[in-house]
């Protein structure tokens, strides 16, 4: 099994309403992946932060195996999602690890 957890802080110029509508975005481009990558068991965006956090949003998935997660980073509608991902938020943190 192979976890992928990427962690996002929002553009500092977006008002609180355009963090929220980004992160709703972010969910609906990537969660429905998961029905779409063979060996991707879980996909969950995560933006109900507590005030202790210093990021705003957290992707956290899980995969079958290592081959099952290079899919899913290649896959088309990952790619396109990366791409507004990348123009809402800044600070990226990955980590990936097999368990």
């Amino acid at each position: 099994m192979v976890k992928h957890i990427v962690l996002w802080n929002f553009n500092e110029n977006m008002s609180p309403e355009e963090k929220r509508a980004a992160g709703e975005k972010m969910k609906s481009l990537l969660e429905p992946i998961k029905e779409k990558v063979p060996g991707a068991l879980d996909i969950q965006v995560v933006s109900q932060k507590l005030d202790s956090s210093n990021r705003d949003i957290a992707l956290i998935s899980t995969f079958e195996t290592v081959e099952a997660l290079q899919t899913y980073q290649t896959h088309p509608d990952h790619v396109a999602a990366g791409g507004y991902v990348r123009s809402v938020t800044c600070n990226r943190s990955c980590m990936d690890y097999e368990y």
